[in-house]
C-alpha cells in the first residue's frame, strides 16, 4: 500500500534538519584553530598591530575644536605633564577620553621608532612613511626630538600606491618584495617609465621624469629619494 503523497515533505523536512545538525557538529569539531595570515608584504623589524595609515609622516587628521579637550581641561588624574607632553596633547585629546591614554600613544610612537632604527634605520623610516606609526611626526616634534633627522628623511620620501605630480629624480624602494613594480605616467595615461629595474640581489629602483603626472607602485611599501 503506498503512503499518501502529502506525508513525503515532512520526513524530507526532518531528515534534512538532522543531516544539518549532524554537519554542524562535525564541522565545529574537526575545524582547525585559525592561524595568522600570511603576509606578502616585506617584513619591517618591529611591526605592531597594524593600523590604519595616518599619512606620509604619520599626522593625524586634524579633529574640529568641538570635539576636543581644551588645553585648560587637559590634566592627568594625578602628578602632572611636562611642557612638551602638554604641547603634544593640545588639540589631540578627544572629549571623554583620558589624556593620559593619548600621551601613552605619542610615547609608544617614539619608542617603536627608536627600538627599529636602532636595528634597522630604513625599516623605521619605511614605518613613518607608510604611516604605520600613529602620530609620528607629532609624536618626534614634542616627545623625542632626537628622531628628527629621521623624520626629515622620511618627509622627502612616499608610500606606496598613487602618487599625483610626484617630484622628478630617482628614488628606490624600501622593501625586498619581488612584486614590486612601478609605473610613471605622463599626461593622456602615456607610460614614461616601468619597473621594477633591479638585479636579483638589489633594491627596487625608480627613475620618475619630468612630466610624469601619477606615479602607480604596488608591493613596494614606500619610497626614498637615492
Amino acid at each position: 500500500m503506498r503512503r499518501p503523497l502529502h506525508r513525503r515533505p515532512a520526513v524530507a523536512a526532518a531528515l534534512l534538519a538532522a543531516l544539518l545538525t549532524v554537519s554542524a557538529c562535525s564541522s565545529d569539531g574537526d575545524r582547525p584553530a585559525a592561524g595568522p595570515r600570511a603576509s606578502s608584504g616585506p617584513a619591517v623589524p618591529d611591526r605592531q598591530i597594524e593600523t590604519e595609515p595616518t599619512g606620509p609622516v604619520g599626522s593625524p587628521s586634524a579633529l574640529p575644536k568641538d570635539q576636543v579637550l581644551p588645553d585648560a581641561k587637559i590634566t592627568p588624574a594625578t602628578g602632572s605633564f611636562t611642557q612638551k607632553q602638554k604641547a603634544y596633547l593640545s588639540g589631540r585629546v578627544p572629549k571623554a577620553m583620558d589624556p593620559a591614554a593619548v600621551l601613552q600613544t605619542g610615547e609608544e610612537s617614539c619608542q617603536r621608532i627608536a627600538r627599529t632604527a636602532k636595528r634597522d634605520k630604513d625599516a623605521a623610516i619605511g614605518a613613518v612613511i607608510a604611516g604605520e606609526i600613529p602620530d609620528a611626526k607629532a609624536a618626534v616634534e614634542h616627545l623625542c626630538p632626537e628622531q628628527k633627522p629621521l623624520l626629515a628623511k622620511a618627509e622627502t620620501g612616499f608610500p606606496a600606491g598613487t602618487v599625483q605630480q610626484p617630484k622628478p629624480g630617482r628614488y628606490r624602494a624600501l622593501t625586498t618584495d619581488p612584486s614590486c613594480t612601478w609605473r610613471a605616467l605622463g599626461s593622456n595615461g602615456k607610460v614614461l617609465g616601468s619597473g621594477p629595474s633591479t638585479g636579483a640581489d638589489g633594491p627596487v629602483k625608480a627613475t620618475i621624469p619630468s612630466g610624469t603626472r601619477e606615479f602607480v607602485s604596488t608591493s613596494c611599501y614606500a619610497w626614498l629619494p637615492v
